[in-house]
């Protein structure tokens, strides 16, 4: 059931027609029940058509209230001098702009009621109530209407300030998970790039060492056929994990990468290009990585890995050396140079820098320096990443 306060709760630009009718018969009825006590004591019957005009005039008088409150209100109040069927109207209209009309507009109908109803009582004064105890009770019940009015208007604009607040708050929060989430995506796809692109180039070194040397011993081709076989399927593993994963509505699921491989695990990448024929001098001369942070462990297998990506792709056949040193405190060094290549690069596996910008990009996040270019008659990449104590 609506309260006066819950009717009169609504966009005074566009009331709702249902509040209007509720709003119309409420009052009637309360005129009504005026009117009946009105006619039961007049003295005249002027009086009683004056009533009654007054009480159908303020009944009209509510749609003009619903939809432009202060000229309503103040029209009901002017309707009161005229007769005491209208006090009900009028108190209803200072309330009705209290609760949805700016304080001041609040504060001029207040006094134009308590005037209008002054005016009503010294024409038509109350039988058993002196001027000062009218004017006492008039002003107090204009104030109550005033300050219950705004009080209640004050406090929708607190709650719709708050659920815009948390509004706000939601979609501010939707968005740093979108970020987060696209950032973790492309972090997957940085990922799975340096994989791919070490693993394929490995497989076009063994597809080229088959197809220049077709005479070579049966053993031979067998092994290079294992370790094509083996690393299509790892790179297509690879490929169907990141798919899944950027596939995900939320970057999580079955489907998420494996850990991926840190310091410890070069001596192992090291192990499977010199197995591809590259020729690599490894020097490793670091403590215990258990205490390097995640993103300089991983950081630093990228980059050894790319380093020897590049060296195959641009100059295959040169001899390759690789030092990794670091203890805590220190951080950890990584140098990777090739010299100048020995025979001619293959044109299909030589692309653009997008690796080296790459590297960059991830040393740079890990809070690591990055240097590469030519060194004597080769190139050379030298990182240094943090390691603290």
């Amino acid at each position: 059931m609506r309260t006066l306060h819950d009717v009169c709760a609504v966009d005074p630009r566009r009331p709702p027609r249902e509040v209007t009718a509720v709003m119309m018969v409420g009052l009637a009825a309360l005129a009504g029940l005026t009117l009946v006590g009105m006619i039961s004591n007049a003295s005249s019957t002027a009086f009683v058509v004056l009533d009654v005009g007054v009480a159908v005039a303020s009944v009209l008088c509510v749609p003009l209230l619903a939809r432009r409150p202060v000229p309503g209100a103040a029209a009901l109040a002017l309707l009161a001098t005229l007769s005491p069927v209208a006090t009900t109207g009028s108190t209803m209209g200072t309330y009705y702009v209290a609760r949805n009309a700016p304080l001041p507009d609040a504060v001029g109908i207040a006094v134009i009621g308590f005037g209008a109803n002054l005016v009503q009582f010294l024409w038509r004064p109350m039988p058993g109530i002196d001027t000062f105890w009218f004017v006492l009770l008039d002003a107090a019940a204009h104030a109550a209407l005033l300050g219950v009015g705004a009080l209640f208007r004050s406090r929708e604009q607190l709650i719709r300030s708050l659920l815009e607040r948390a509004a706000l708050a939601e979609a501010d929060r939707d968005r740093h998970a979108d970020e987060a989430r696209l950032a973790e995506r492309s972090r997957i796809a940085r990922e799975m790039h340096d994989v791919l692109a070490h693993r394929l180039s490995l497989l076009a070194t063994y597809a080229g060492a088959l197809e220049y040397r077709p005479d070579a011993p049966p053993e031979q081709v067998a092994r290079a056929a294992g370790v094509l076989r083996t690393g299509t399927h790892e790179a297509l593993e690879d490929l169907r994990e990141v798919i899944g994963v950027l596939r995900l509505p939320d970057g999580d699921g079955p489907d998420r990468p494996r850990p991926q491989p840190d310091v410890p695990e070069i001596g192992r990448l090291i192990a499977t290009a010199r197995a591809s024929g590259m020729d690599i001098a490894y020097s490793a001369g670091y403590a215990d990585p258990t205490s390097l942070p995640g993103a300089s462990a991983r950081t630093g297998y990228r980059i050894v890995q790319e380093a020897l990506t590049n060296a195959r792709k641009h100059a295959p056949g040169a001899p390759v050396r690789v030092r990794v040193a670091g203890e805590p405190g220190e951080g950890l060094n990584i140098e990777v140079s090739n010299d100048a290549a020995t025979r001619s690069a293959d044109a299909t596996l030589v692309g653009s820098s997008a690796g080296l910008i790459g590297l960059a990009e991830r040393v740079d996040l890990a809070h690591g320096r990055l240097t590469h270019g030519p060194h004597a008659q080769g190139f050379r990449v030298v990182a240094w990443l943090p390691w603290p104590r």
